[in-house]
């Protein structure tokens, strides 16, 4: 943020001076024309020492300034104008990604830009999606609808993605403090049970020998296990960072018994959805095909849709084209064959988005009701084996001494 000091006229002839902080030499000539000031002269004193961290923007926080941006384009405000008070409410400490991008995007208009080609340069907080709804509203004179479809579009995608997110911890959690609480008996109260049972000097039963094994194992050999754990973490991470490794973990995830059709359903709504959002913005149908392919989050439907995308270039019809690829289903291969045959195919993939958003939504409270008795299990039968190997021998503890006698 920079100091500029200045010199105005009022609406009443009264010349006045002061201080403005702005952007650049232009920014702050415009909001002092906001005020309805003639400015008489102008000159740069200092540079803000607020630097804004170079994050990403926030998901939530990207929702709000596309809803927000909506709303002032949509009361005509000009764009540079509705950026400018966007990055003068935004707190530097809070939200400094989102503010300094606002700051850029209103620099890069002032230069000349076109939105889309200014939010085109800030590649790593708006996609590609972003960048072609925002274009498609430019060309047709709809830029606030659009960008009220596009908070709305990003509302449902971040609702979604939480509900996974929300479903998925408890599990997580539960089992991390299994490996905790199991951690816990193997490398403290085993070796205590394990230095009593010595003094019976007779064999113990199997279960409880091989229980002190293992914890002898493990803590004269931690290091090893420790460095093959994250040994086997890193490799693991980076081979699915590949491109044979995410393409084999994404055929994988569609496999899985219960969470397969659950992530297939996940990349099915959002392809509807994101399909529908661009076709109702008046994006080209090939330009639709190749963006939703980068946003539907999983391999196998990206190289599906390049297969659509082949066959719609050779004049097929997207149904026909569709329902050669298997992952997609009958059910929204028909509903695509109807938007054809009816021009409206955004609200037949709509309706399909908001089946499939309540299908998820449904299968997600069932998986959580049913994995919480199953963890409950899990947990008591680990634990519980544990406890039941280390009290085994006190179980038959007549046995014992009696073959010590």
């Amino acid at each position: 943020m920079n100091t500029f000091a200045y010199e105005a006229r009022d609406p009443a002839g009264k010349t006045i001076s002061g201080i403005q902080e702005a952007l650049n030499e232009d920014n702050a000539v415009q909001t002092l024309m906001s005020r309805g000031l003639l400015v008489l002269s102008i000159q740069q004193r200092g540079t803000g020492r607020l630097r804004a961290p170079k994050g990403r923007i926030p998901e939530s926080d990207l929702v709000l300034f596309t809803r927000q941006l909506a709303t002032m384009v949509a009361a005509g405000l000009p764009l540079v104008t509705a950026l400018t008070a966007l990055y003068e409410q935004t707190d530097p400490r809070k939200q400094g990604a989102l503010r300094r991008v606002s700051g850029d995007l209103v620099a890069l208009l002032q230069q000349g830009d076109s939105f889309h080609e200014a939010l085109g340069k800030q590649t790593r907080h708006f996609s590609r999606l972003y960048v072609s709804m925002v274009k498609a509203g430019e060309a047709g004179g709809l830029l606030s609808e659009i960008l009220d479809r596009l908070s709305t579009f990003l509302e449902s995608t971040a609702r979604l993605r939480k509900k996974v997110k929300s479903a998925m911890t408890y599990p997580v959690i539960v089992v991390l403090i299994a490996f905790c609480i199991t951690t816990f008996l193997i490398v403290k109260v085993v070796p205590t049970f394990a230095t009593i049972f010595t003094d019976f000097g007779a064999k113990l039963p199997a279960p409880t020998q091989l229980l002190i094994d293992l914890s002898d194992f493990v803590r004269s050999q931690w290091i090893l296990l420790l460095g093959s754990m994250a040994a086997t973490g890193f490799g693991l991470r980076s081979f699915l960072r590949t491109r044979d490794g995410s393409r084999l973990w994404d055929r994988m995830k569609l496999q899985l018994p219960v969470f397969g059709p659950l992530i297939h359903k996940i990349c099915m709504t959002r392809f509807a959805r994101t399909f529908a959002q661009l076709i109702r913005s008046g994006v080209p149908i090939l330009e639709v095909l190749d963006i939703v392919g980068e946003t539907a989050g999983n391999w196998m439907v990206e190289s599906a849709l390049k297969e659509v995308t082949a066959a719609v270039e050779r004049g097929d019809h997207l149904a026909a084209a569709l329902a050669r690829q298997k992952i997609f289903p009958p059910m929204m291969v028909r509903m695509v064959s109807a938007g054809e045959a009816t021009g409206k195919i955004d609200e037949m993939l709509d309706k399909m988005a908001d089946f499939w958003d309540t299908e998820i939504e449904a299968t997600l409270d069932a998986l959580t009701s049913l994995i919480e008795p199953l963890l409950i299990v899990f947990l008591g039968v680990i634990v519980g084996g544990i406890v039941i190997a280390m009290f085994l021998p006190i179980f038959k503890l007549s046995d014992v001494v009696s073959a010590r006698g």
